[in-house]
């Protein structure tokens, strides 16, 4: 018998030229697209066989910011694939920044790009992302607010050419998002009832509150100032009132002293001319104002907000032209034009005065900062002089708070829509700077638009007034960026009284028109529907 023996031949490619050429002109897109539909961000792959890394770095991308290893046999061809894994040696790697952060605090991210030989590459560009889509917002510079609580992966990327393409190097770094925990409440605990007129405005000094009154309800006009008296809990009860020859009080300010107020008149009645203008009352007993005297040169067209600041009120008139009007007040019973200002483009809707500096919401103009006694810009209530202004704010700027401390401004962009259309908006304004204002964040509450606001500023807790949405309590502590209302920001909010696509039509629903925080610790609220609404805060 005889044996016969059989050689088994060992099968190989090799790695000529040739074939090492077809290998690189491979990538995940020509030779693995079946595969690619069935990867997402963040899984890992193993890769057997990876070759020179061609297909491997197309697979690492789909499943940024996961993770790709390779393996290969041959030695050769793993070295190929760093090289292409490495973007020709070029790698980024995130050098700081939390691994956990607190829901809408911003954080600041920093990235390292070194090229093959560990060299730091000066001036690379790195861009910012964060998955999942939605989890929060980066700036150019790397600073970050994350939005929902929850696990996210900080991105930081690189573009390197190579060859004529470009290839980008990307590092993540897992995070840990926790709840903001900001809890609040808003109770409703007395009234004013005012149901004879519609209330606009109001302004609470001491143991007082005043409100004016608005347009026309069941035949009655908003001719009248309303006196209030706070009892020992801060629930109030009617005291006096002025009447006066008006359509609408829209506005009502009392200076810091408490000694003098100051009411609007729009619309004003035929038989005196409708010269309008405004009235200013004695405050000696506060339960009764008194007139000291009435003043309309120049103020013909209206006048719908004001502001008293020491010697001075400061008088927004209506109308594209009206701009603002400054009276000297040092003798109230005859006030005198000081100056006037206009920003240009647009109508006036109110003024803001604090640290010599007057805040104006010049609607479709934006928000204007003059200097009218700061000295910033040389300027002073006889002689207003512009600082700067904030023209991109989408228009309809409609109020303005200023927070001399944080370095920001609160401004309100009153946007009409309801529930059928788009809501107004908050604005959150960068002051560090006040001759480059830059809005950095804000704030929506969809199916409505915002009016007043009032900051308490011990606490960084920001009231806003939002007509048929109420009340809301807002946490604006620490730096703010991104959308506030994704951040877990809001404490509370209170819709005292009946729900309504438009509170103006509908005398049942909230119609929340102005908050003012008082030291007794009850937030008062004018509401057009209701009058004076009595709300008590809580943390």
């Amino acid at each position: 018998m005889s044996e016969s023996t059989h050689e088994t031949a060992e099968y190989t490619m090799g790695y000529s030229q040739e074939f090492r050429e077809m290998l690189s002109r491979r990538s995940a897109q020509s030779h693995a697209r079946y595969l690619l539909p069935h990867l997402e961000a963040r899984q890992r792959i193993l890769d057997l066989g990876c070759g020179p890394g061609t297909i491997s770095v197309g697979l690492a991308e789909a499943v940024e910011p996961g993770q790709l290893h390779g393996i290969d046999i041959e030695a050769s061809q793993v070295e190929l694939a760093r090289a292409a894994a490495a973007v020709d040696g070029t790698h980024i790697t995130i050098s700081s920044g939390s691994g956990s952060v607190r829901q809408g605090d911003v954080v600041r991210y920093a990235a390292q790009v070194r090229d093959s030989a560990g060299a730091l590459v000066e001036g690379a560009e790195v861009a910012w992302s964060v998955t999942p889509a939605g989890g929060g917002m980066f700036d150019a510079e790397g600073r970050f607010v994350p939005y929902a609580a929850g696990e996210v992966t900080i991105v930081a990327r690189t573009a390197v050419t190579k060859d004529g393409s470009v290839r980008m190097a990307t590092a993540g770094m897992p995070v840990t998002v926790r709840p903001r925990g900001i809890r609040g409440s808003l109770r409703l605990v007395g009234t004013g009832r005012v149901d004879a007129r519609h209330t606009s405005d109001l302004w609470v000094h001491g143991h007082y509150a005043y409100t004016g009154t608005w347009g026309i309800r069941e035949g009655e006009v908003g001719n009248r100032l309303y006196a209030w008296t706070l009892d020992g809990s801060g629930i109030p009860t009617l005291s006096d009132s002025i009447t006066v020859d008006a359509r609408t009080v829209n506005d009502v300010k009392i200076r810091a002293d408490g000694r003098l107020g100051v009411l609007t008149h729009e619309g004003g009645d035929a038989s005196d001319g409708g010269r309008n203008g405004v009235t200013f009352f004695d405050l000696a007993d506060p339960a009764h104002p008194r007139v000291v005297s009435r003043f309309s040169t120049g103020l013909e067209p209206g006048v719908h907000n004001a502001w008293l600041e020491g010697d001075y009120a400061y008088l927004v008139v209506d109308g594209v032209g009206g701009g603002l009007r400054i009276l000297d007040v040092s003798d109230p019973a005859s006030p005198r034009l000081a100056a006037s200002f206009y920003g240009g483009s647009s109508f006036l809707h109110d003024v803001y005065v604090r640290d010599g500096l007057a805040f104006l919401s010049h609607w479709d103009a934006g928000l204007i900062i003059v200097d009218v006694g700061n000295g910033m810009a040389g300027g002073s209530p006889a002689n207003p002089v512009e600082v700067s202004r904030l023209s991109d704010l989408g228009g309809e700027t409609h109020n303005v708070w200023y927070w001399p401390e944080a370095g920001y401004a609160f401004v309100g962009e009153e946007q009409f829509g309801h529930s059928m259309g788009p809501s107004g908006i908050m604005h959150v304004v960068d002051l560090s700077d006040i001759t480059r204002p830059r809005e950095v964040a804000t704030y929506e509450v969809p199916g409505s638009t915002s009016h007043n606001y009032w900051l308490d500023e011990d606490a960084g807790t920001l009231y806003l007034a939002w007509y048929e949405q109420g009340v809301r309590m807002l946490d604006v502590t620490g730096e703010l960026m991104g959308r506030l209302e994704r951040q877990g920001r809001e404490a509370a909010f209170i819709r005292y009284a009946g729900a309504g696509e438009d509170c103006m039509l509908d005398p049942a629903a909230t119609c929340a028109w102005s908050p003012q925080l008082h030291g007794n610790g009850k937030l008062y609220a004018s509401d057009l529907n209701r009058g004076l609404v009595v709300l008590e805060p809580g943390r």
